[in-house]
């Protein structure tokens, strides 16, 4: 039996050791650690990255998959629940580090199995909605500072925040995590994320009015 951390990032301001770190202070300890840099999760399928590939290659039954959120296997529903529904259907068990999720194949009561599935469609349509938002902000942001006449924008402060930690604190507080515990995760300060969580969009027009956003 072995134990697989899958770790994807998809900007170069995303560090794989940022969540193996998050994992291992969560108390996990593995045996492989397997990564992929610079993947989309919306457009590319978890079996066709080159890592996500060798997941399903190297797991066996018995073996535990963990992951940080869902969203790391991908941010599509039919390919977060399919890959997820695999993984079970050998006998694999997925955990994740954050709300600390477990899921198992090997129940066979119904009603834990249909608790199980409904949390597994939940999890995987969040994913995906996520995606959705996080990409109509940005598009709402770009609009917003390209409308602005050149010469006479007003940039304002300085984003002390980078995208993927705009992203992450969005991702947190989909899940309903408290103020005090996403400022502990990504390292900013409480009045950041409130300035995040508060206005999502003018946070974005920020980091794209200082160039620090994909446009």
């Amino acid at each position: 039996m072995q134990t697989v951390l899958y770790a994807r990032v998809s900007t170069v301001d995303q560090t794989i050791e940022h969540q193996q770190k998050q994992a291992e202070a969560a108390g996990f300890k593995f045996d492989r650690v397997l990564s992929d840099h610079g993947v989309s999760g919306v457009k590319t399928c978890l079996h066709e990255r080159p890592e996500g590939k060798r997941l399903f290659d190297i797991l066996r039954s018995g073996d535990i998959l963990v992951v940080r959120w869902v969203d790391r296997l991908g941010r599509n529903y039919d390919d977060v629940r399919q890959a997820i529904e695999e993984f079970m259907r050998r006998g694999v068990v997925i955990r994740t580090i954050i709300n600390n999720m477990t899921f198992d194949g090997s129940t066979s009561d119904p009603m834990q199995k249909a608790v199980r599935d409904a949390l597994i469609g939940f999890m995987a349509a969040a994913a995906q909605s996520h995606a959705e938002v996080t990409k109509a902000a940005q598009i709402a942001g770009i609009a917003h500072a390209k409308s602005l006449p050149d010469g006479k924008r007003y940039k304002g402060r300085k984003p002390s925040y980078t995208e993927s930690q705009l992203d992450q604190v969005m991702n947190l507080a989909d899940q309903k995590a408290g103020v005090s515990s996403i400022a502990k995760v990504t390292g900013l300060s409480r009045q950041a994320v409130y300035r995040i969580v508060d206005d999502p969009t003018a946070a974005r027009a920020s980091l794209i009015e200082w160039g620090s956003a994909r446009s």
